[in-house]
């Protein structure tokens, strides 16, 4: 078992570089170790092929800087709260041992994102109970973070991304695929081919405007962060 930084979860590969991107980009410059952990191989994808989008991960990965790349194999449109779910999520989480954890923000146009959200915050406090699959040490997570994809509200942290923002914007065009970027592809229209890298720009260009910064990414917490001093 490896101790790392940041562990974050995702339903399918992109959703954490849509939320994310430019902080996972911050914190491996930083020195941080991160691995994503990707809950289902998005088969049901409109477009794209398991295998593909696997290759569009890896490359997403080398951009940012990933520690490690993990995928689940959970099925995609079919992810529950389950003990079998929750199950392999706390096995993810006792295997890297993270300081943090990040999930999909709980409110999305997304079911999976939704359940996502949900699965991941029944994993974080299952897997500190020693008593609960005792093949593997419990862990304690310090903090669980939720991060944005579709729908942004109720924003409590904001990262400042700009000096790392080209790496996002890398990191989400490895997705050729999804985002309508592949050359004679045959593509089937859905909301992430119609200018949807555009806007995940324009929010994050947004929401960085009241700090004076070019681009920032948002977070929301359930539990305050706990601080000795300002």
């Amino acid at each position: 078992m490896t101790e790392i930084d940041i562990l974050v979860f995702g339903a399918h590969a992109d959703d954490a570089e849509i939320g994310m991107g430019g902080t996972i980009a911050k914190q491996a410059k930083a020195g941080q170790r991160i691995v994503i952990c990707d809950l289902t191989e998005a088969e049901m994808s409109s477009n794209g092929t398991v295998e593909l989008r696997r290759q569009e991960a890896d490359a997403a990965a080398a951009v940012l800087g990933l520690y490690a790349r993990s995928n689940l194999g959970l099925p995609d449109r079919g992810l529950e709260l389950s003990r079998s779910h929750i199950d392999r999520v706390v096995e993810e989480i006792r295997k890297w041992r993270p300081k943090t954890v990040f999930a999909p923000y709980w409110v999305d146009r997304h079911p999976d994102h939704v359940q996502a959200s949900k699965l991941i915050e029944e994993a974080v406090f299952n897997a500190k109970l020693r008593n609960y699959m005792k093949t593997l040490p419990p862990v304690q997570v310090e903090q669980l973070i939720y991060y944005y994809i579709n729908d942004m509200e109720n924003v409590a942290l904001a990262m400042d991304v700009s000096d790392v923002y080209e790496q996002k914007r890398g990191a989400l065009r490895a997705y050729r695929s999804q985002f309508g970027l592949a050359d004679g592809a045959d593509t089937v229209a859905t909301p992430l081919t119609s200018g949807y890298l555009e806007r995940v720009e324009a929010r994050d260009s947004l929401l960085a405007q009241g700090r004076g910064w070019s681009y920032a990414e948002g977070f929301a917490i359930k539990r305050p962060f706990g601080i000795s001093s300002f």
